[in-house]
């Protein structure tokens, strides 16, 4: 008669995963990976990490039922989701508030004076004459 255990549970975010629970997590997904269902060689030093199957950041608990096998072939594809999902969701929740990004377009500003040709020369006004100087 197989002893029942009770299902870990990590008490943070942080807490890693015990050795005991990869173990238990590894053979009872059959030692394949949840993505490419390829049968992962661990004897062999083939690499496989355990991984939540909804990562931490979109919402997932850090527990057992909540853990998977995932090759290392398959680890960067799931990595990769699992950020574009966290961004997808940061971007509508965003829009739903009305969080916009800066607009790109630039407008022309304001006119550039023009260049001063000599600061030693005397200013002549129009209004005095061509020959006054100040």
């Amino acid at each position: 008669m197989a002893r029942s255990t009770n299902e870990w549970i990590g008490k943070t975010d942080d807490t890693p995963v015990p050795p005991r629970v990869r173990h238990r997590v590894f053979k009872a997904k059959g030692e394949r990976c949840h993505r490419c269902t390829r049968l992962i060689d661990a004897a062999a030093g083939e690499a496989w990490t355990c991984e939540h199957l909804i990562a931490l950041i979109n919402g997932g608990e850090n527990r057992e039922r909540n853990l998977d096998v995932t090759c290392s072939w398959c680890l960067p594809i799931k990595n990769a989701a699992d950020v574009a999902e966290k961004s997808r969701v940061y971007r509508k929740a965003a829009k739903n508030i009305g969080i916009r990004k800066p607009s790109r377009m630039k407008g022309q500003g304001f006119r550039k004076p023009p260049g001063q040709h000599s600061a030693t020369r005397p200013i002549v006004r129009k209004s005095d004459g061509e020959n006054s100087h100040v």
